[in-house]
């Protein structure tokens, strides 16, 4: 909005541009009568989408890492697995994923159907997971695993899409780190289940626990796919559940909140115009090479029924223990986002949470008494409480259009999990009980993850400077600026001058 000015104004007298300017304030504000729309629309939002993404978010997490579990229950030994056989197929996963992200998002974002093109890769995957029960050796699981990835890619940046595409930047941290609670939970939960069917149902039916594993969760993913094409809303403009002024209101509080209308233009080829967008946009690689540093270091979450197999204790005792320290995390990182919205920064609540993670890391590697090795858990998994704060800021900072934000969180995630690929490579048997060569990695990508934050903020500061010059109504606009306010105007129903108006006070939150 800010780049490439040119000598182009909009006409109009200065006296008629300070008129304008005193009814900045009342346009740019919701009225009285569409804040209780606004609220009363947040609480069908609310309650409508967000208890379905987080039990999808739920099972795509315990379906993806029901491997690890698996490991602990005799899948490697039932299917011959040997050397690095088994982080090739734990990360054969991701080369699915990551390949996927940017052409689903960009279908999604085209297709303009969330309910059914989540539901059916939803379907789809849980379908795969079943199917994964019945692989007979390497080459098997690999292949599932490979097509595992590939169905699931749609989910995670589509729903940071989605979620987008209904909620405001002040509302977005709150909301992701509530979605990304069914991950958490999942961590917790999912190695319970495991651990009461390796109790329960091992050798049931002549079927061995790891395979019921996949059977049981698959068939529940199955179930909830279906419940996603039939419930999950698609978007505010073409849910029938909403009134029309529930929609304008929808419709207007998003274009408030990004000084721009949030509509695409019309045809296919802006989706490719978004994608182009997207990849000229510095932001976009800052915040994908963040995102790998984090999930990169959260890769030990692949290991972590391994690393507490490490403290001594049977294999249901550490996948029991696997849970606490999740369950603890799902409570502070939402208290952790609250704060972040409450306080408008993301920044500082990006870095901190980083060096908390590091010294768990460090404690792991260096000691070997139960009671500090356990600790380091709890503070490992602070590097989860960077998640909710980084989908919110990736959110916040690409701007409109949707096609380009679309293109740009798919990026980012595959960037991301991109790390996923080799980071299962580090932890090699050999270095059994402390696996430093691993946690030091896990330090290393943290460092560089906080060199891209402290990155961020230096450009978003600038950006937010540049922003401030066009609040002057003599300032200069490019011929972008132009349409884009034209744009905003048509969904609007005011005229371009107006339009300018509405992006008086606007900043990206840093």
């Amino acid at each position: 909005m800010a780049d490439g000015l040119r000598d182009q104004q909009i006409p109009g007298d200065t006296e008629k541009a300070n008129d304008e300017r005193r009814e900045h304030v009342e346009h740019e504000a919701l009225t009285e009568e569409e804040m209780i729309v606004a609220r009363k629309l947040r609480r069908k939002i609310d309650i409508r989408i967000m208890p379905l993404v987080i039990l999808v978010y739920l099972m795509n997490y315990i379906d993806r890492n029901n491997y690890a579990a698996a490991r602990l229950q005799g899948l490697p030994e039932d299917l011959g697995l040997h050397g690095d056989q088994y982080q090739i197929g734990l990360s054969i996963l991701f080369v699915g994923y990551v390949l996927m992200q940017v052409p689903s998002n960009v279908l999604l974002n085209y297709a303009g159907r969330p309910s059914w093109y989540l539901g059916a890769f939803t379907i789809a995957w849980g379908l795969v997971s079943s199917l994964t029960s019945q692989v007979t050796n390497f080459g098997g699981i690999v292949a599932c695993r490979f097509i595992l990835g590939i169905v699931e890619a749609p989910f995670f940046a589509g729903v940071l899409f989605y979620l987008s595409k209904w909620y405001t930047k002040e509302e977005l941290a709150k909301r992701n780190a509530i979605f990304f609670s069914g991950s958490l939970i999942s961590g917790a939960f999912g190695n319970l289940i495991a651990a009461g069917i390796l109790n329960g149902l091992s050798g049931k039916r002549g079927i061995s626990s790891w395979q019921w594993l996949y059977i049981i969760e698959g068939a529940i993913t199955v179930c909830i796919g279906i419940l996603v094409v039939l419930i999950l809303p698609d978007f505010p403009n073409n849910w029938n559940a909403l009134s029309p002024d529930e929609k304008r209101v929808a419709n207007r509080r998003l274009a408030i909140d990004a000084a721009e209308a949030d509509i695409d233009e019309a045809g296919g080829m802006s989706q490719l115009h978004g994608m182009k967008l997207a990849f000229l946009d510095p932001r976009t690689y800052m915040l994908a090479i963040a995102y790998m540093g984090i999930t990169g270091a959260a890769g030990f979450q692949n290991f972590f029924p391994t690393l507490t197999k490490t403290l001594g204790y049977s294999q249901t005792i550490s996948l029991l223990l696997v849970a606490p320290p999740y369950v603890f995390m799902v409570f502070y990182s939402y208290a952790h986002c609250y704060m972040s919205d409450h306080v408008g920064n993301r920044f500082w609540f990006l870095v901190y949470p980083a060096f908390i993670s590091m010294v768990g890391f460090i404690i792991f590697m260096t000691t070997d008494s139960f009671g500090p090795r356990y600790f380091s858990f709890f503070l490992m998994n602070f590097v989860f409480a960077q998640n909710g704060t980084i989908y919110a800021w990736i959110s916040n900072a690409i701007p409109r259009p949707p096609a380009k934000r679309a293109a740009a969180l798919a990026f980012i995630n595959s960037v991301g999990n991109s790390a996923s690929i080799w980071t299962p490579f580090t932890y090699f048997p050999s270095s059994a009980p402390h696996y430093r060569p691993a946690l030091g990695v896990c330090i290393g990508l943290e460092a560089l993850a906080l060199l891209c934050f402290v990155g961020m903020r230096w450009y978003l500061e600038k950006q937010n400077r540049q922003l401030a010059l066009l609040e002057s109504e003599d300032h200069a606009l490019s011929e972008g600026d132009v349409r884009r306010l034209e744009k905003t105007a048509e969904i609007e129903g005011v005229d371009v001058r107006k339009a300018r108006n509405m992006q008086k006070g606007y900043r990206y939150m840093i």
